[in-house]
């Protein structure tokens, strides 16, 4: 992770003055305040740990701090250990709320009240508190920015939009007033933020998350096109900080989370290659063995979800069933999601026996996560309902197969209404009356097949497998206009799909001639992902290290490019005197031959001046290269000094033979499991 804050192009103007002794507080905080309205907690930190240096006693940079941990997202009781820290902030900010003007004394109450252990009702107090700033300070637009977002929910969405008008009447490029009116209306009627949908990106374009949130709403209502362009944006430009932060996947969830929506929406898009390489991508990503988020992120494994759902959406059944294909991973969540995937490509071969028996694998695997984990029955219960139905079908129980069916989009239907459908994106493949249309289709039923397929197309508009069934539907039923229309309505949609798609090829064997025909809520742009190329890659590659120039023991000048050819791994360690160091170094050392025949030299940084390290008796004695780091000059360009706190950080980094930065650990104590890293070494070299 960066260390320290950088001044930041493209997050939005949305200024706040505050009470400080350094003026130049003032730059740090607004710009801390620009990221919170985009929920970027990581980078608002550090503005404001910096207004913190440049003023050590500033109330508002503590009451920052805070609003970085004690956010929206904030569901449970924040005494919890997790909240201390961000709780620990606010107190500080308390002391010294007699030293600030009466306007930010208000904020600082109003969270420490919202706030407080135990309280359950912290967004109806900080509705009311924000909304006492406005009537006092009228001219706050911050205030109505903030009420604009904490207000949802609680009241109509027309009331908080107006809310929302004021703000951007006077600041037309808010990015907090456009951030939360798309949020205002995700769940009431996205067309009605399509304006901010359009200026939300273009407000702080900067940031991923103003890139991302158009797309979700566009999604909800068809746009896939606009969808597509927004969330591919969004993916490149996570994947461009991350690559200015020497960040990787695995310590960045936005980036996966925006890369497996994007695969989303190229499936939806009938670009099946390129949703699929996505996949592909997030899961030959590095891991962290002791990264616990990500353990336990097991069933929202973003890569294993993207793979999955396009392989059984485009139906790429022996690509499912050939090991390998997607690579699950060992916990019971991918596991389940794992025999849900092959029952129904087992049922789309035909092989009713063997998908029978993975059905059975699949409830036992389910029932055995709902021992551990109630809610594991219910995330799955879409899942089980589809599968046994598909079985019954395959096995000739139509009666039972599509009764089945039925009930799961029954099920659907209700988790949508309540708003508990998981969406973001989803991990099932089909709307499921879809699947009843299918099945009305194949025996004929045209009346039926279209009845299905209208109620698919209300949960998911615009979808291209549905318009393709609803072109061929109304063919069948002697419908020629109509067909001609939905397969318009899909050449619009899939104009940019994979060749050979059958789903297409059925459509236009119907010899229907239909031109393409746009029915959006809003004006769309095709997607065309060379058009997005100024923004850098969609998909990530080992990027390049930055630069090293350290000293040896004999004071001469060591540098990266010197090792060009051969895998380094670096270690930036605090001095002989750590003894967590020393253990690392040796555990290390330990491994020496087996470094050598992965063809890996080891340097190992610090900032001991190279006439101590040539006389260390510690680390001289280990046959590593010891390096010396003047005024933490490597450290700082490798992210292994903490500005903030003036301190060396541990680091353990994996470059690979071309100079590129292949694994890392920053921070905490030493990495020592040594059997991970000679893990990735062989998976970085390949086969001898």
């Amino acid at each position: 992770m960066r260390t320290k804050p950088w001044k930041m192009e493209g997050i939005g103007d949305t200024p706040f003055p505050v009470t400080a002794k350094n003026a130049e507080v003032q730059l740090w905080f607004n710009q801390g305040e620009a990221l919170l309205h985009s929920f970027w907690f990581e980078e608002a930190e550090r503005s404001f740990r910096w207004c913190l240096k440049l003023d050590p006693d500033c109330a508002m940079a503590y009451w920052g701090l805070a609003r970085t941990g004690l956010t929206w997202f904030v569901s449970g009781d924040v005494a919890s250990p997790q909240y201390q820290r961000y709780r620990d902030f606010l107190k500080e900010a308390m002391k010294r709320k007699d030293s600030v003007s009466e306007r930010e004394r208000l904020y600082i109450e109003a969270w420490n009240e919202a706030y407080a252990p135990g309280e359950k009702e912290r967004f109806k107090i900080l509705s009311r508190r924000l909304q006492e700033i406005v009537l006092k300070f009228p001219d706050d637009l911050e205030a109505k920015a903030l009420l604009g977002l904490y207000n949802i929910g609680q009241g109509s969405a027309y009331a908080n939009e107006l809310i929302i008008q004021q703000v951007l009447a006077k600041n037309p490029m808010h990015p907090g007033a456009h951030h939360a009116r798309i949020h205002n209306w995700d769940d009431v009627d996205a067309v009605q933020a399509l304006q901010s949908c359009r200026l939300y990106g273009a407000s702080a374009p900067g940031i991923g998350h103003a890139l991302h949130m158009p797309g979700h709403a566009y999604s909800k209502i068809g746009m896939w096109h606009e969808a597509a362009r927004a969330m591919d944006a969004a993916t490149r430009t996570e994947l461009r900080y991350m690559n200015d932060r020497l960040a990787l996947p695995y310590e960045t969830w936005n980036y996966s989370h925006n890369r497996n929506y994007l695969c989303y929406l190229q499936e939806q898009l009938g670009m099946a290659a390129a949703s699929i390489r996505g996949g592909q991508d997030l899961m030959s990503a590095p891991t962290d063995p002791e990264n616990k988020e990500e353990a336990a992120a097991g069933f929202s494994d973003q890569g294993v979800i993207a793979l999955a759902r396009a392989h059984i959406k485009f139906q790429r059944w022996d690509e499912i069933l050939k090991p390998g294909t997607i690579g699950w991973p060992a916990d019971d969540y991918s596991q389940a999601f794992r025999a849900f995937a092959e029952t129904i490509a087992l049922t789309g071969k035909g092989e009713s026996r063997a998908a029978r028996e993975r059905l059975a694998e699949f409830q036992a695997a389910v029932h055995k996560l709902a021992e551990k984990e109630k809610e594991a029955e219910s995330w799955f219960s879409l899942h089980l309902k589809a599968a046994e139905g598909e079985v019954l079908l395959a096995e000739g129980n139509s009666l039972d197969g599509q009764r089945l069916l039925l009930e799961a989009a029954a099920t659907e239907q209700t988790l949508r209404d309540k708003h508990q459908y998981s969406n973001d994106p989803p991990d099932m493949p089909w709307p499921i009356m879809r699947l009843v249309g299918d099945l009305h289709l194949r025996r004929g039923d045209a009346r039926l097949a279209i009845e299905a397929y209208e109620r698919a197309l209300k949960n998911e508009a615009n979808d291209g497998f549905t318009l393709a069934g609803l072109a061929r539907a109304w063919n069948l039923a002697g419908d020629k206009d109509k067909a001609r229309e939905y397969a318009g309505r899909l050449e619009y949609e899939w104009s940019g799909a994979d060749p050979g798609l059958r789903w297409l090829a059925e459509v236009r064997a119907l010899g229907l001639n239909a031109t393409p025909i746009a029915r959006t809520p809003g004006a769309e742009r095709p997607y065309r992902p060379e058009e997005l190329a100024s923004y850098g890659p969609s998909n990530w590659a080992p990027f390049a290290a930055p630069k090293l120039e350290c000293l040896d023991v004999n004071g001469k000048p060591v540098r990266l490019e010197n090792y060009r050819g051969k895998n380094v791994l670096l270690v930036f360690y605090l001095n002989e005197g750590c003894v967590h160091c020393v253990e690392q170094l040796e555990k290390i050392n330990e491994r020496a031959a087996d470094l050598l025949k992965e063809d890996t030299v080891v340097l190992a940084v610090s900032s001991t001046p190279p006439a101590k390290n040539k006389e260390s008796m510690k680390l001289g004695k280990l046959g590593l290269q010891l390096l010396s780091d003047r005024n933490h000059e490597n450290a700082r360009r490798y992210a292994s000094y903490d500005d903030f706190e003036e301190l060396e950080l541990h680091s353990t980094i994996l470059i690979d033979a071309q100079g590129r930065v292949r694994w890392k650990r920053t921070g905490g104590d030493p990495f020592t499991n040594i059997d991970f890293l000679m893990r990735e070494l062989k998976r970085i070299n390949g086969p001898h």
